[in-house]
């Protein structure tokens, strides 16, 4: 950005003279951190199975498979290895009326 004058030196002028290059010797390269640490083994995700209950959920006393999530009534049923998730009801007799029914119809051996 240039102001008035010819140069940045001549006269009332803001800005950078036309030959001005910034020195690339005042940038350390050893001040800039490396992405991650060299001797730091990268660690492979390995996923949970979902949707299993996660740990700040609280199950519900008097129901067999219902639990209290976000404030919502969801019933989770162990499928072989694997766990199904009801959707969110706002009643716990919802939820476990969801959970009898998948049973009911065969989809789980009790």
């Amino acid at each position: 950005m240039r102001i008035g004058g010819r140069g940045a030196t001549n006269g009332p002028t803001i800005g950078y003279d036309r030959g001005f290059c910034f020195p690339l010797c005042l940038v350390n390269p050893f001040v800039m951190k490396p992405l991650r640490q060299q001797n730091r083994p990268v660690i492979s995700y390995v996923p949970r199975v979902e949707p299993a209950p996660p740990e700040h959920a609280v199950k519900m006393d008097h129901f067999r498979d219902v639990w209290i999530l976000r404030g919502k009534y969801v019933a989770f049923l162990l499928m072989g290895e694997h766990f199904r998730r009801s959707p969110a009801f706002s009643v716990p007799e919802s939820a476990q009326r969801w959970a009898n029914q998948v049973r009911q119809e065969g989809e789980i051996e009790a």
